[in-house]
């Protein structure tokens, strides 16, 4: 039989086969396959053609409207592109102060019911379309090693006041000259972080940014880790933690970034994500992001960008299995903590209440 037959033949009793009973798209079936020595399964695909055009295609209906993915890529990028785990928690607060026209009722609650799983799907070519780039300025501090402590790794963080240290670069694409670096703080416990920016790496402004920060956070310091880099491990910052007896001064071993892990991550969520990779040499830029820091983008992740904490890591076999919890604020977790005093716990609600 030839192939010019076999459409011809097919084309006869395609409409004949969809408007027969079942009984006889049996006999039909029977004979086309006898004809034509196709498989039973592949004729029944091939009677298909052009019978389903302009009906319902097969597949999940659309949950989500186009107006509701756009606002969500949208709040995305205002919350700092945050993970979706965080973005189910955060949206509880953050729509009651999303302010725009085409965000109804409807598409409020479109958002609100979106899993993580669903915002992950919905914003992976957007995601995509983003790009990273890989720069450190960060030079060995050789001479007080010897005096410096490594990092204790068998302390069970219950309380805030353990802090991660560390700096990043304004610089551009060149390293040369004098530039603006961003000095970040975390508590481990709580998350709570802090930045600062000062103008070059000098022990004394990076003395003074440590200590600005250190009357500014709403617990004490108990320790303070750092890199291995000349900015920390220096004659000023060791001199200045001798006399603060009730701080421990601490280091991380070199080369192993996951000894400051929770500073580490902030570089990106803090620094990267608000101020990029361009070059900021002046005076007055300094200042202006400092003001930014102060103002806004501290209080901003403090008090309204939950986080994740790790609670459990077990190995099983050759995978290590992470649990965290529920994603809470910094803020919520320094008002759950039975260590702060209830003085420090209400001068925390008076600043998220006045922003």
């Amino acid at each position: 039989m030839t192939l010019k037959f076999k459409i011809e033949y097919l084309s006869a009793i395609r409409k004949r086969y969809y408007q027969s009973t079942k009984t006889e798209k049996t006999i039909i079936l029977n004979e086309l396959c006898s004809v034509a020595g196709y498989n039973r399964k592949y004729a029944i695909r091939i009677l298909a053609i052009k019978h389903h055009e302009g009906k319902k295609l097969s597949g999940r209906t659309k949950t989500y409207s186009e107006r509701s993915i756009k606002h969500l890529k949208r709040m995305w990028v205002i919350m700092g592109e945050i993970c979706s785990k965080k973005m189910v928690q955060a949206l509880k607060t953050w729509l009651k102060y999303y302010e725009d026209d085409d965000c109804d009722d409807d598409i409020r609650d479109e958002l609100m019911s979106m899993s993580h799983a669903s915002i992950d799907r919905y914003l992976r070519a957007y995601k995509a379309s983003l790009g990273r780039k890989k720069r450190t300025g960060t030079r060995p501090g050789k001479m007080f090693k010897n005096v410096i402590p490594l990092k204790s790794f068998d302390k069970n963080i219950d309380r805030p006041g353990h802090i991660e240290a560390d700096t990043v670069a304004h610089c551009g694409d060149s390293l040369s000259g004098k530039f603006a670096w961003s000095l970040t703080f975390t508590d481990v416990y709580s998350g709570w972080t802090e930045n600062r920016v000062t103008y070059g790496k000098d022990s004394d402004e990076v003395l003074s940014a440590i200590m600005d920060i250190k009357f500014k956070l709403p617990f004490p310091i108990i320790t303070f880790n750092t890199d291995n880099g000349t900015e920390f491990l220096n004659r000023n910052l060791y001199l200045y933690f001798s006399d603060k007896k009730e701080i421990e001064f601490t280091r991380s071993r070199p080369y192993k970034k996951n000894d400051n892990a929770h500073v580490e991550q902030k570089n990106w969520t803090h620094v990267r994500e608000s101020f990029g990779y361009e070059r900021f040499d002046k005076t007055e830029q300094v200042e202006m992001m400092n003001v930014i820091y102060k103002l806004y983008l501290n209080n901003l992740y403090n008090f309204f960008v939950p986080q994740f904490k790790l609670i459990e890591k077990v190995r099983i076999g050759s995978k290590i299995v992470k649990k965290y919890d529920k994603p809470k604020t910094p803020y919520q977790r320094l008002l759950e903590c039975e260590f702060l005093t209830m003085g420090q716990k209400e001068e925390l609600r008076r600043k998220y209440k006045t922003g």
